[in-house]
């Protein structure tokens, strides 16, 4: 592959996003949601305003399972199909750029494009966080940061699969769409019914590995300050043991799923 192609598509394909202001729109929108949700998220104990470091980062990991994975899927569904249908892909593919190339090159001008957006979306509660609690709690406040780009990442390496796997651009985004609905609602349902349906006594351990098939799973203990906090805010967290909850195999976990569905992409791209 040669760098130069790739930085080239990576380069037109974050200027298109700049150019239509999906950037700016979805900065707003993570600007105006984290600073609701970490300013009156303590609202219905009867508290406004950054109540702790702690409490404020859980509030903004909800937001962020939610949302992120929806952007990220809702960006990278047509990254392919949409060229094909276009017809423009046919014409892309007769330049001196290979397919590997041009599948790189768009995910990671998607990924520039993501990470700017969720970067400058949270960079208000940051400037709170670091009046508030000074540079310790922006420390923390900036691991999570770093976890929701990973994650925003990793559900664009999906859409991005889905795009080179599906023949149309509303194929790609029906698949889309029931992705975000697996990973983040029913996933955790079907889980903790087995749990339940077991009793809890037989396979708790593989039950909480399991977990680590779901990235947004991973992203949410991979946040998380405690396992007292853990099980008493998630359900299905409640089951993670001890050693699962090591950052460097969350971090791992989370890598890769961006590697492993971007490789699946790049192998089904194939001619």
């Amino acid at each position: 592959m040669e760098p130069h192609q790739i930085l080239t598509m990576a380069s037109k394909e974050f200027r298109d996003r700049l150019r239509n202001r999906w950037v700016l729109a979805v900065a707003l929108v993570f600007t105006v949601f984290s600073v609701v949700i970490a300013g009156f998220g303590g609202a219905q104990q009867g508290q406004l305003g950054l109540r702790s470091l702690e409490f404020t980062i859980t509030s903004l990991v909800s937001l962020v399972i939610y949302l992120i994975p929806l952007i990220a899927l809702l960006l990278g569904f047509d990254a392919v199909v949409g060229e094909r249908e276009s017809g423009s892909l046919d014409l892309l593919l007769s330049l001196p750029i290979t397919r590997g190339e041009l599948l790189l090159g768009k995910y990671l001008g998607l990924a520039a494009a993501l990470t700017l957006s969720t970067l400058s979306g949270f960079a208000l509660v940051a400037v709170l966080l670091l009046q508030q609690f000074s540079w310790p709690g922006l420390y923390h406040y900036m691991g999570f940061v770093f976890s929701s780009v990973l994650l925003g990442l990793a559900f664009l390496s999906i859409a991005v699969l889905l795009s080179v796997m599906a023949r149309e651009r509303t194929s790609a985004c029906g698949m889309a769409i029931a992705v975000w609905f697996f990973f983040v609602l029913v996933f955790d349902l079907v889980l903790l019914g087995l749990l339940v349906y077991s009793g809890g006594d037989n396979g708790a351990d593989v039950f909480a590995y399991v977990l680590l098939l779901n990235p947004a799973d991973a992203y949410r203990i991979l946040n998380v300050f405690s396992l007292q906090d853990l099980g008493s805010l998630y359900g299905l967290s409640s089951i993670v043991p001890p050693a699962l909850s090591q950052t460097w195999l969350l971090l791992a976990v989370m890598l890769s799923w961006i590697l492993l569905p971007l490789s699946l992409a790049r192998w089904r791209f194939k001619p």
